[in-house]
């Protein structure tokens, strides 16, 4: 019997996931190749030169012409062809390449410094046939681009559907082709929003057929006893749950629950409600006035001085320095900064 692949996307916590997702970033160079040749890049290296504040970046390319291949630190080869969207959702180290054989290349010296007052182009390889890219990053703090979940693999290769999806890739290539682009310290509305447009229509398609998993977020969501402990702690994060009483509620036992917990998010079910919450504060810093009182209850906290400290150990900083400090990087034009993040450990 053949089991069909699940639509994870349709999951009602992908779904809202999805929904809510919030990006920053910009089409930001393309790349003029020619066979043979190589390149290596390690994107969220440069995440803070890219956008001030950023640990670490989501990167995409689309292929314009030709036919190439990325890997991952894993080695395997992902073949993309015209139309391709190319996804390194986590800005891990990767090599880019095409049919021939060819020395791998950094990228760095095959671009001028930042920051970029054009869209910069990158012209690499042998005088072959050619390969062009249209190559963009978007930044992110939302828990789907966590390298601690791994929601998605560190490369994958989507080609979407004909559509409106498919027509902002086209229109992605289109814009990027076109003299004087801006480049990503730009205000334009359309260099930022097809990013986004074509980052979340990609995700949506490949999770639509995204194969099993044993590990990680995804694996959750149709995990029999995590998938309703899951939905529990997302809909209601300010209630104070034990461990004890989430195993009630999903008919398992506390061990059980616990154990299942680290063996599929590594984690237990306290440090992911905490890291939950935090995701929670840190968005309500960031899109409303709220004042923390409010904010600390709303996240499960019954005294300020509680959610401090665990928002510092989560963020380096107290949620009002915080906040200031988000604000003012985002006035003076230097994006939303990410703080370097430490997990509490329960």
């Amino acid at each position: 019997m053949t089991v069909e692949p699940r639509d994870l996307a349709a999951t009602p916590l992908l779904q809202e996931a999805l929904e809510r997702l919030r990006l920053e970033g910009a089409i930001f160079f393309r790349s003029e190749l020619t066979e043979p040749f190589a390149f290596e890049s390690t994107p969220s290296a440069l995440a803070d030169l890219l956008h001030p504040g950023a640990t670490r970046v989501i990167l995409f390319h689309i292929v314009a012409r030709g036919t190439c291949w990325v890997a991952g630190d894993d080695g395997e080869r992902h073949w993309a062809e015209p139309g391709d969207v190319i996804v390194l959702p986590y800005g891990d180290h990767h090599v880019i390449g095409g049919a021939s054989p060819a020395s791998c290349v950094p990228i760095i010296d095959l671009v001028a410094p930042l920051p970029w007052r054009d869209l910069p182009a990158i012209r690499h390889g042998g005088g072959g046939e050619q390969v062009d890219l249209v190559c963009g990053y978007l930044v992110s703090d939302d828990q789907l681009f966590d390298p601690a979940l791994r929601v998605f693999p560190s490369a994958f290769v989507v080609r979407l559907p004909d559509g409106a999806a498919s027509g902002w890739v086209k229109a992605s290539v289109t814009y990027a082709a076109t003299e004087h682009v801006p480049s990503n310290a730009s205000p334009s509305a359309v260099s930022t929003r097809l990013p986004e447009l074509v980052l979340i229509e990609v995700l949506r398609h490949h999770l639509a057929s995204a194969p099993a998993a044993d590990h990680g977020w995804l694996a959750a969501l149709h995990d029999p006893v995590l998938a309703p402990a899951l939905a529990l702690l997302h809909g209601d994060p300010a209630r104070r749950w034990t461990v004890a009483e989430l195993a009630a509620e999903v008919a398992v036992s506390r061990s059980g629950l616990d154990e299942r917990f680290r063996q599929v998010l590594g984690r237990s079910p306290i440090r992911y409600l905490t890291e939950w919450r935090m995701h929670l504060a840190e968005e309500l810093l960031d899109t409303t006035d709220l004042g923390v009182v409010p904010i600390a209850r709303r996240v499960g906290y019954e005294s300020e001085e509680a959610f401090s400290r665990a928002f510092k150990r989560a963020h380096g900083d107290a949620p009002g320095r915080w906040r200031a400090r988000d604000r003012g990087a985002r006035s003076s034009g230097a994006g939303t900064p990410e703080p370097t993040t430490t997990r509490e450990q329960q």
